[in-house]
């Protein structure tokens, strides 16, 4: 992974609709919070949005492609990220929509989390 700082800020610019959006570094890239949740992900020059079971397909028909990445035996690990649309890339309006489905699916996956059980004291 690889994160250009030029590039978090046409990020911001390009997601303004949304608000403030947090950037931090991560594993080479960088993370996208909003509100304190991670709804995406920046890697050399590609945005890849949040997915789970109701917005992944919703994605996959519009061209985006699965973030995936070889593992060290050879096999292939797909993850839960799939690239922002084409069609969303000039159209900051089209992209802050994809945006806010991955941001509910970061809420879905929030609220779908166990609590932990506090632990007892002897």
């Amino acid at each position: 992974m690889a994160y250009d700082p030029d590039f978090g800020e046409w990020v911001r610019e390009h997601l303004a609709a949304l608000g403030p959006l947090e950037i931090k570094r991560m594993f080479g890239g960088a993370a996208v919070y909003a509100n304190g949740l991670i709804f995406a992900l920046l890697d050399d020059g590609v945005i890849w949005l949040k997915a789970d079971e109701l917005n992944a397909p919703l994605l996959a028909e519009a061209g985006a492609r699965q973030f995936t990445y070889p593992t060290r035996d050879g096999a292939t690990m797909a993850m839960a990220y799939w690239s922002l649309p084409e069609s969303a890339l000039d159209d900051p309006d089209e992209a802050a929509d994809w945006a806010r489905k991955s941001i509910d699916a970061a809420l879905r996956k929030a609220a779908a989390k166990k609590p932990r059980k506090p632990r007892s004291r002897p």
